[in-house]
């Protein structure tokens, strides 16, 4: 069984900013790992930069801190090498709905085996306080000091249109619940998605845990099932003095990786490649 203790990194100080709603992203992490009873040494937690990106730092895993939008690609790469490893993408909004937004839209029409948690602050708060792709219309920040004129990115209506199997919303101020998504996310074969409100208290003074508070209300409380995507939508629209949370929707179908012939009998990096010779390919090349 795998115990708690064995996720933490000894040692290693946590430097995001007190209250941060990492924080509680990061304990949900770890206790979703335990529930399913994951091994860390067949789990690796791949990121980009930013806040968010941090996290693979202070958890006891494999990890892989990559460059700004790039998560997404890099966790793709390891599960092509080992798709046997489960692999967990953890990021920002600016992150992956700007930067990598092209990663994140292939990502979840493929249906590649892998879990992404982005952290939705609705601002950039490693670079002090710039509007994200996901902050509302009227936001002032540094770079929209009249208030931001763009439509906000719905990250769960772009999944629901590209047919990603397991799409989720989570809050950071919902511990156990938070918990509970991340296992059945990281669980589900096949990509999986859950976006979490999560406070940034240095640089966002309108989306605080007491704006979410007054707002967020569980899917599971209304008796709505998640199979039904054009219900998914509606609900995915819904985000105004009401926001749900919870899974919106999930399906099972065959993964990326299970479609692939080469990796029918093992994984690449247990192939023998000492009668491999690419000479043929130089030739053409050069």
């Amino acid at each position: 069984m795998v115990d708690l203790h064995d996720l933490n990194r000894p040692g290693v100080k946590c430097t995001w900013c007190p209250g941060c709603g990492d924080h509680a992203m990061l304990s949900a992490l770890k206790k979703a790992l335990v529930m399913i009873k994951q091994d860390p040494e067949k789990t690796v937690v791949a990121s980009g930069v930013g806040c968010s990106s941090n996290l693979p730092h202070w958890i006891n895993t494999y990890g892989f801190h990559g460059v700004h939008g790039r998560g997404l690609p890099l966790a793709y790469g390891i599960k092509s090498a080992n798709h046997e490893l489960k692999v967990i993408i953890t990021a920002g909004d600016g992150d992956t709905y700007g930067e990598g937004t092209g990663h994140y839209i292939h990502a979840l029409r493929r249906n590649v085996d892998m879990t992404f948690i982005c952290h939705d602050n609705q601002i950039y708060g490693l670079t002090q306080g710039q509007a994200s792709p996901t902050s509302l219309k009227g936001t002032i920040s540094k770079s929209t000091p009249y208030g931001a004129i763009e439509e906000p990115f719905n990250p769960l209506m772009h999944a629901l249109i590209a047919d990603a199997t397991f799409v989720a919303r989570a809050y950071a101020g919902n511990l156990v619940q938070m918990a509970e998504i991340f296992a059945q996310a990281i669980a589900h074969k096949g990509f999986s998605i859950v976006d979490v409100f999560q406070p940034c208290v240095s640089f966002n003074k309108v989306n605080t845990f007491d704006w979410f508070k007054e707002r967020v209300y569980k899917l599971e409380d209304t008796k709505y099932k998640p199979n039904n995507k054009f219900k998914a939508m509606e609900k995915a629209l819904e985000l105004g003095d009401k926001i749900p949370i919870g899974i919106f929707y999930k399906e099972e179908k065959p993964s990326y990786h299970d479609k692939l012939p080469q990796l029918k009998n093992s994984p690449l990096v247990k192939k023998k490649i000492d009668n491999v010779s690419i000479k043929k390919v130089m030739e053409e090349l050069f």
